[in-house]
């Protein structure tokens, strides 16, 4: 299964795992709420509304590989120093990061924000390009 649960970050984008994708060319990174430990579901109504999502899409073995990295509880993504907001430039949760090898080199190629995750068709298409996302 290409969905890499609790994804530990790398120093720098050029640590991220692109060579595990199956195409070999694009890595994903999801920024999700951590798990509340009362209700053992993360603690935003988007995330939750969003995994679900991404599950469809990232399961078959085709599908390129993610890895669901988790922000930390309220409190800890309020503060604006929050790593994922000054590092990997999150400033909402859910949000979906696309990365691909270009010139040799790591690069961010496109991002997917709270809702548009929950629009299956634009979903399918970010993740597998236009052509691949209409034959499946």
């Amino acid at each position: 299964m290409p969905v890499l649960s609790a994804y530990t970050l790398p120093a720098t984008t050029d640590g991220l795992q692109v060579h595990l994708s199956p195409n070999g060319v694009r890595f994903f990174l999801s920024f999700h709420a951590s798990v509340d430990p009362a209700t053992q579901k993360p603690w935003c109504p988007d995330v939750v509304a969003a995994i679900p999502h991404l599950l469809e899409v990232f399961v078959p073995s085709s599908a390129p590989t993610v890895g669901f990295v988790h922000v930390g509880q309220k409190p800890e993504w309020k503060e604006p120093t929050n790593v994922f907001r000054t590092k990997w430039n999150v400033n909402n949760i859910p949000t979906l990061v696309r990365f691909e090898r270009v010139d040799g080199c790591v690069k961010e190629t496109g991002r997917l924000v709270e809702a548009e995750i929950l629009d299956r068709e634009k979903l399918r298409e970010f993740v597998f390009g236009k052509e691949a996302a209409e034959r499946t």
